[in-house]
């Protein structure tokens, strides 16, 4: 089944240019309608099925599950024709051989988990409260301190990476939902004392401090085993005729969490890019197009660090936006938000060349304005940090089944599927339109389609 694309200058209020994209006024706009090359339609069968056998077990990076994934992935590629890379980059996991902290001399009732990393070590300091360790909770009293942080709002290899600047010898962080104890990641190459407890445990040390000095003693042992995980690359180039020298890239995660089958948590996210993979197989395009899954985003946005740290500089200047998704298919995420809940996040909090497309593309396609926030924690934020425009689609808040076994398939809606896919598509065949002129990453679009700025948290 195919659709016909009409993106007319009305509903997205675009005019495309050499190097830029600008809005003309209104009263033109109706004359400059045209016609898009026919794109086929996303199947959200095709990409339940995908979502089945990657959610049939764990797809932990570096165990045999993520390895099933990846084979799985590479042999859709080469299905569709697209020329195609396994990349392994090395992980290490850690084996625990002793963990304690004690408070004023008493050891805490519960057992900490270490983070994810080399965070052995002993120290013996006052504990001082850091609220989420981003740049602007962190003064001089922490230094020479233990710090006492709260999951959230920043990755954990930033809330560390701020505590070591700061001049911290060590940390606990505490749970931001009651729901157990969730460990971090440590930075590479950062040796740190770090473990994770739970919420009730770090809000009464909270309370505590505000009253009573507390001496906090850390000693945490652990062995570094290294194993392997893997990016999947797909690439097609554009016929050397029309040939911009651009690249669009258009990833999701792989990998899972130990113990849960990943359904929405990224298999949602890997079908999506599967199924544009096969919609982009016989399309006519003037761009590089670049599919890619990433292993290792729940031990720390690994794989796409790894990823984006041996592109060429060639590559990252051709590089014009990066179009992420993860967790798209959750019927119980987004609350009672339009279409869905599905947002936009950009690392700085800032619209971009991928958001103002995209929204272009979601006016057409849902009739709803989708927004746009600020948030990390998935694989688009490494290529922002490269200066490529860089966007992570997902409905938030999340599900109650995120990180849980219950992350399973039967939660799955394939009306989100579709209608993430879809958008996606038209907004990177915007760019890719061998009808239309080359685009400059660095210049968004000016507001031809209204969408605003939402503080939503993603849990």
């Amino acid at each position: 089944m195919h659709r016909k694309i009409i993106l007319s200058i009305v509903a997205a209020g675009l005019i495309l240019s050499t190097g830029a994209i600008y809005v003309k006024s209104s009263e033109h706009q109706a004359e400059k309608q045209r016609t898009r090359a026919a794109l086929s339609t996303p199947d959200p069968a095709s990409m339940y099925k995908t979502i089945e056998y990657l959610s049939a077990a764990p797809r932990e990076a570096g165990t045999n599950g993520e390895w099933r994934a990846v084979k799985y992935i590479e042999k859709q590629f080469k299905r569709y024709g697209y020329q195609t890379e396994i990349q392994p980059f090395p992980i290490y996991h850690y084996k625990t051989n002793q963990i304690s902290v004690k408070i004023n001399g008493i050891t805490i009732n519960e057992t900490p988990e270490p983070f994810t990393g080399d965070a052995s070590g002993r120290v013996s300091a006052p504990l001082v409260y850091a609220g989420k360790a981003q740049k602007s909770d962190i003064n001089e009293k922490i230094k020479g301190k233990i710090a006492l942080v709260e999951r959230g709002d920043i990755t954990f290899v930033e809330k560390v990476q701020n505590l070591v600047n700061g001049g911290a010898i060590g940390v606990i962080m505490f749970n931001n939902s009651p729901d157990g104890i969730v460990a971090g990641q440590l930075p590479d190459n950062v040796t740190f004392p770090a473990v994770a407890i739970s919420r009730k445990a770090g809000l009464t040390l909270v309370e505590q401090l505000k009253t009573t000095p507390i001496t906090a003693n850390m000693e945490v042992d652990i062995t570094k085993i290294e194993t392997t995980s893997y990016n999947v690359i797909a690439s097609r180039k554009p016929d050397k005729k029309h040939d911009t020298d651009q690249i669009i890239t258009i990833g999701a995660h792989h990998d899972s969490v130990p113990e849960g089958s990943g359904a929405n948590d990224d298999a949602s996210g890997v079908s999506a890019v599967l199924e544009l993979a096969k919609l982009f197989a016989k399309t006519p395009i003037d761009t590089e197009l670049r599919f890619l899954t990433f292993g290792s985003e729940e031990k720390g946005l690994i794989g796409s660090t790894y990823y984006v740290n041996h592109l060429s500089k060639k590559e990252i200047s051709q590089i014009q936006a990066h179009f992420q998704m993860d967790m798209i298919g959750s019927k119980n995420a987004g609350g009672h938000h339009p279409a869905g809940g599905l947002i936009m996040y950009t690392i700085d909090g800032r619209k971009n060349l991928v958001t103002d497309l995209s929204a272009a593309a979601a006016k057409q396609v849902t009739f709803e304005v989708i927004p746009y926030g600020k948030s990390g924690r998935s694989d688009h934020e490494p290529f922002h940090q490269l200066g490529i425009p860089a966007a992570l689609f997902m409905h938030a808040p999340v599900e109650p089944d995120y990180h849980k076994p219950t992350d399973t398939i039967d939660k799955i809606s394939k009306k989100k599927l579709k209608q993430t896919a879809e958008i996606i598509e038209d907004a990177v065949y915007q760019i890719a339109d061998p009808t239309t002129p080359a685009i400059s990453k660095g210049k968004a679009i000016q507001e031809g389609v209204d969408y605003p700025f939402e503080d939503r948290t993603l849990e």
